[in-house]
């Protein structure tokens, strides 16, 4: 097939896209930067300069590529904000949301101007539903719908990429957190300096998946072309307070700090607060069961140890 890959050069992108040319897939992988088509060129696809917030950009792009599939993986997160976590929305989700939002509204037009059949997009599992029931949700537990207003700037966008793609009869993949090459190096230089505190008691359950992982499963949903939303984590959500330490550990660091949540909330954000003690994990059975996937790592206490061994 020929596929459009939407941020072709991003954490995911950069493995997604050699794995489908090595399945014999025809590729072009957007950037919004000249100075990575070479990067794209190694990887063997087509490179294009994008600008996913702006129609006309992603409207050519699209056209001249003639996909049969286009992959949204367009974000901006910047975790890391003058040397510290930091997950207050104005900065770390306004340009991601901007993405999920218009990114994709771009994408879907240009799909539909051009005849593209089918859509996959990268959606997020750290809001799949409420507490009641478990800490492990399904997919038909739909994103977070009474959030608390600082969670409601990160869910509100999210439910419009799923909303918008399950109509457009695609696929909204649920992804966990990712960890792997390149994907939490700022995250574990934090942990490694104890700047990564434990806020509050740790409650909040997180869903973790390999980039590996999360690669081979947009892989099957793309050549099955696979409908509707997929949790794409591995097997073992966890509390902050049981993963972090252990992560500190493989890292070769000190146990992070304890802070309670008034100075949580003041450091890094109400939505950091609710991050590390509100939040539910995520069941991948559809995915093992619908696209036939089988993570590499089915739990993140073997994957953090061979990533930072």
């Amino acid at each position: 097939m020929r596929v459009f890959v939407a941020g072709g050069t991003g954490v995911l992108g950069r493995l997604l896209v050699p794995q489908l040319v090595a399945r014999g897939h025809q590729v072009t992988a957007t950037t919004t930067s000249t100075a990575k088509l070479g990067l794209v060129a190694e990887m063997g696809a087509d490179g294009v300069v994008m600008d996913g917030l702006d129609a006309v950009s992603v409207g050519e792009a699209v056209a001249k590529a003639r996909p049969d599939v286009i992959v949204h993986q367009m974000t901006a997160l910047n975790f890391v904000h003058a040397g510290k976590p930091d997950f207050k929305s104005d900065r770390y989700f306004a340009n991601t949301n901007r993405l999920r939002i218009e990114g994709t509204d771009h994408l879907l037009a240009a799909a539909e101007a051009t005849g593209v059949s089918y859509f996959v997009a990268q959606s997020n599992a750290a809001w799949n539903g409420t507490h009641d029931g478990g800490w492990d949700k399904p997919e038909q537990d739909p994103i977070e719908p009474h959030a608390e207003p600082p969670a409601r700037m990160v869910t509100e966008p999210i439910r419009h990429v799923e909303d918008v793609v399950l109509a457009a009869g695609g696929a909204a993949l649920r992804y966990g957190w990712f960890y792997g090459p390149g994907a939490t190096d700022d995250q574990i230089e934090l942990i490694r300096k104890r700047r990564f505190p434990l806020v509050g008691d740790g409650a909040g359950y997180w869903s973790w998946v390999h980039l590996d992982d999360a690669v081979s499963a947009t892989v099957l949903a793309v050549e099955q072309r696979a409908r509707g939303v997929f949790n794409i984590v591995d097997d073992e959500p966890a509390p902050v307070s049981e993963w972090l330490p252990y992560l500190a550990a493989c890292a070769g660091a000190k146990p992070p700090r304890r802070v309670p949540r008034w100075l949580g909330r003041l450091a890094a954000g109400e939505l950091a607060v609710l991050m590390m003690n509100e939040v539910c994990g995520s069941s991948n059975a559809k995915a093992r069961r619908d696209l036939g996937w089988e993570p590499r790592y089915p739990s993140w206490r073997q994957g953090f140890k061979e990533a930072l061994a």
